[in-house]
């Protein structure tokens, strides 16, 4: 007898491949068979018939670091179909990091002082043990977090002993099941970092076989340049690369994700490259001075003197003041915001290239989020596949389970075929939506029907069941063997 059989189902197995219909068994956590079940029996059952099964979705750019510990029932991503999360992303991360004060922008991003509290790697996989999250955890290590524990100050490059301190502190998390490494060198807590202090930081990886995960230090005009950076960085490695939520900034940038793309391309035939992607016309950030501009909308999320001002667009607020745009956002700092920086076509340009895999960037700590964190992949499947029309439903599958398991060396996730553990997502791709907006963002999605973590039934009928069995997933393996050779077609 089965734990769970899952009968006449549409299954898309996240390979990219055809779907077919069988019947799919569950057992100790793992999916014990797939097909004619007609004569099996189980402790639960239930009717697929009109439904499709894949994978449980891999979040493969999550600022959910000390979520997954705070607040574990993590229904935001679990409510889409997402059982897995990749932490640590842009440069920040909840560990290894030890405070001196307030945690910097855009560590802040995380949480406040006293949500960091896990001076090694180890400590935070403990953590994430006992918490016991709803969904699987997977960590890079941040740079910024790195600098932050080593440098008095970070609007400056780190000397030679500083970068061989963070070395030593990355290798101790690599040993620990660590993916990689991630920068944000847009940010100014690392801007001032030279390209030598990330190589040097970056020969860590070799080592294990680990991934290099970027926060390009331009979005806006001289991405073509830090792209280039980036690629240098992990050529220097000997690593893979994978550009975070890859776009065009900036409406001077817009259309640009053709040359954009052509060189991700090109680099791809020296060594392994990817990227990932969010998919939404705007971004969400803190608010940066640098991305103050009128050419578009900027909406305020938070703001800590000013918190009256929250939910109103920038704009509004200087006229209200009556100062300029930029001196409105001094006054608001620290605050966040939503930039609608993006063009559709752009969007949907990069979304659609096989060599992108979906990320929510999602910011859990936000009071008024963006809709991605509630979002992201049920809009992938419903909004972008179905009703555009932009990729088949098996590729977008494929997009968020398969290619970024093996990416980020996930062993026996990201696919359904026996033997694998039992992450599931039961979907009905007729009605599949997501729900969440700028005006109202914390809104499940539509069409989710049920999530099995590891075998365990998590979510049903739009409601969590009040079961958590994630786990904490180290690095499997060198990354390089497992990272897939994706081409353009």
């Amino acid at each position: 007898m089965y734990d769970t059989l899952i009968g006449n189902v549409r299954i898309l197995d996240g390979t990219g491949g055809p779907e077919y219909c069988a019947s799919v068994a569950l057992d100790g956590g793992r999916i014990a068979a797939i097909g004619d079940l007609s004569g099996a029996t189980a402790r639960h059952t239930i009717d697929g018939a009109g439904l499709a099964l894949a994978p449980g979705f891999i979040d493969v750019h999550t600022h959910d670091d000390t979520n997954v510990i705070r607040t574990p029932d993590m229904l935001p991503k679990l409510s889409q179909g997402v059982t897995t999360v990749v932490v640590g992303n842009c440069g920040i991360s909840a560990s290894p990091v030890t405070l001196r004060g307030e945690p910097p922008d855009p560590m802040n991003l995380l949480g406040k002082r006293g949500d960091f509290s896990y001076p090694t790697f180890a400590d935070y996989t403990r953590a994430i043990e006992a918490a016991r999250p709803a969904v699987n955890v997977a960590a890079l290590v941040g740079h910024t977090a790195l600098r932050s524990n080593h440098m008095d100050r970070l609007d400056r490059p780190a000397t030679h002993d500083e970068v061989l301190a963070m070395r030593a502190q990355l290798r101790d998390a690599l040993a620990h099941g660590a993916i990689g490494l991630s920068t944000g060198l847009a940010y100014a807590s690392a801007f001032e970092a030279d390209t030598a202090e990330v190589k040097l930081l970056a020969e860590a990886l070799d080592e294990f076989g680990a991934l290099y995960t970027t926060h390009l230090r331009s979005e806006f005009a001289a991405i073509l340049e830090a792209m280039q950076e980036a690629f240098d960085i992990a050529l220097h490695a000997r690593v893979p690369v994978v550009v975070s939520h890859l776009k065009c900034a900036g409406a001077g940038n817009w259309g640009r994700t053709k040359e954009v793309l052509f060189k991700l391309e090109n680099a791809g035939r020296l060594q392994h490259v990817g990227c990932d992607c969010y998919p939404y016309s705007a971004s969400s950030s803190t608010l940066d001075l640098k991305q103050v501009t009128d050419e578009f909308d900027i909406d305020i999320t938070w703001s800590e003197p000013h918190p009256e001002q929250a939910r109103r667009k920038l704009a509004a607020i200087a006229a209200d003041w009556g100062v300029t745009l930029l001196e409105a956002a001094q006054r608001l700092q620290p605050a966040g915001a939503v930039y609608h920086n993006m063009h559709e076509d752009d969007v949907r340009r990069v979304l659609s290239h096989p060599l992108t895999m979906v990320g929510s960037d999602g910011l859990p700590n936000d009071p008024m989020p963006h809709p991605r964190l509630w979002g992201a992949f049920p809009r992938v499947l419903g909004h972008y596949s179905r009703d555009v029309g932009l990729f088949p439903l098996a590729q977008a599958v494929h997009k968020m389970t398969g290619l970024s398991a093996a990416r980020f060396g996930l062993a026996d996730r990201g696919l359904v075929r026996e033997g694998c553990h039992a992450d599931l997502v039961l979907f009905d791709p007729a009605t599949v939506i997501d729900r969440a907006t700028f005006a109202e963002p914390v809104q499940t999605a539509g069409g989710i029907e049920a999530v099995w973590v590891n075998g365990v039934l998590s979510y049903r009928s739009g409601e969590a069941t009040g079961e958590r069995a994630g786990r904490w997933l180290p690095r499997s393996g060198d990354l390089r063997a497992s990272f897939p050779e994706e081409r353009a077609v």
